[in-house]
């Protein structure tokens, strides 16, 4: 019995020896075959990446380029008819809606260079008024700016700082009001104090602003060119690239010795155009001819001997004649003649103006007559300007 259970115990024993064997032999194998089967996988995947190649993602547009900025003037808009509205005509229905419409530009008068360099508003309440009026007869308004005192603008164009400072607040006043353009009325830059160059480098960095895209205009009022000298040459020939109009102020060429002479008569204007025209070359489609409408008693003191048109009609004046004995008014010595343009004369400058030039220009509207012998509806009339 004890043979037999040793016996038992010996055919078990190799029994389970050769089962663990060959178990461990085949696990052996087992684990070799899953030991490969990462490198398989990967071969796999990489036949099929040759086989079925993934499309490749397109780039990134590029970024939009900004727009660029432009520079240039807006366009030009025919025959010029230009009349200036003070700021201290305070009643408004004194001028009739008509005199509004015979002009396509209306320069408000003034906004004022101050002392710190920036804008002084004259007459802030009455500035809407006039733009509304001016847009609704079909004309362009533009802000005429003087200088408040003698200096102002000067001091105020003397370097860069006080340009751009100064330019700051025009754009600021010109977009505030809706103005469609500046007017400069600096008189005047001088050739002796270094203000020619000074006033050179305010018109373009001026213009540079103002024509960004082409929305508002520039004009300069500047002198008949009568006399050679300090202030008609301080206007550099570069300047005609930089503004849109030249208001030629072919007037206040008086006298305070000669008793008989006419402050704007046809051979002012004739010279006028010569020399700005001809002689400077500017360009005549910028150049504006000026005209007054009012008179100036000659061989006396200019102050307080100025009449507006209208006024000189009420005290006995013609609207056909040039001249007129005022009695009725103590401002002129008995005698005395007060020099304007009426009708008739205001016809043949609006003609020669037509021929020559792009437009007339006059000062100012309220001194006109507001009826049948207005000078605005006489310039009107010869150039074949409706309204």
């Amino acid at each position: 019995m004890r043979t037999n259970s040793i016996s038992l115990i010996i055919f078990f024993y190799d029994h389970y020896y050769l089962y663990f064997k060959v178990s461990n032999q085949l696990f052996m194998k087992l684990y070799k075959i899953f030991k490969l089967l990462p490198l398989v996988a990967i071969f796999f995947l990489q036949a099929c990446k040759k086989e079925s190649p993934i499309s490749p993602q397109p780039p990134p547009a590029p970024p939009t380029p900004p727009t660029p900025i432009v520079i240039q003037a807006p366009p030009a808009f025919g025959f010029y008819v230009v009349g200036y509205f003070p700021s201290y005509r305070n009643n408004l229905s004194e001028v009739p809606d008509i005199k509004f419409r015979m002009c396509n530009v209306i320069n408000y008068a003034f906004f004022s260079v101050n002392s710190t360099g920036t804008l002084t508003i004259n007459n802030p309440t009455l500035v809407p008024q006039v733009v509304a009026k001016a847009k609704a007869n079909n004309a362009k308004i533009f802000v005429s700016i003087n200088e408040a005192a003698a200096n102002n603008f000067k001091n105020m164009a003397v370097n860069s700082t006080g340009r751009n400072s100064f330019i700051k607040d025009v754009m600021a006043n010109v977009r505030l009001y809706n103005f469609d353009g500046v007017d400069i009325d600096w008189e005047y830059p001088s050739t002796e104090d270094g203000t020619d160059v000074t006033f050179t480098s305010l018109i373009k960095e001026l213009s540079d602003s103002l024509h960004r895209d082409a929305k508002y205009y520039l004009t300069i009022a500047i002198t008949s060119g009568k006399y050679a000298g300090k202030y008609r040459d301080a206007i550099k020939n570069e300047v005609f690239g930089y503004a849109d109009m030249f208001n030629i102020m072919a007037y206040d060429d008086f006298s305070t010795t000669l008793q008989y002479k006419q402050h704007s008569d046809y051979p002012l204007a004739v010279t006028a155009i010569d020399y700005w025209v001809t002689t400077r070359g500017m360009p005549k489609e910028k150049a504006v001819l000026g005209f007054p409408a009012y008179g100036r008693a000659s061989g006396i003191t200019q102050t307080g001997t100025t009449l507006a048109y209208r006024n000189i009609l009420e005290q006995g004046g013609s609207s056909q004649s040039d001249s007129a004995i005022i009695t009725s008014n103590p401002a002129f010595p008995a005698g005395y003649k007060v020099y304007y343009n009426g009708q008739p004369t205001v016809r043949l400058k609006a003609l020669l103006a037509k021929q020559r030039v792009n437009g007339v220009m006059m000062w100012e509207k309220w001194q006109d007559a507001p009826d049948a012998n207005s000078l605005l509806k006489a310039a009107c009339d010869a150039v074949g300007r409706t309204y």
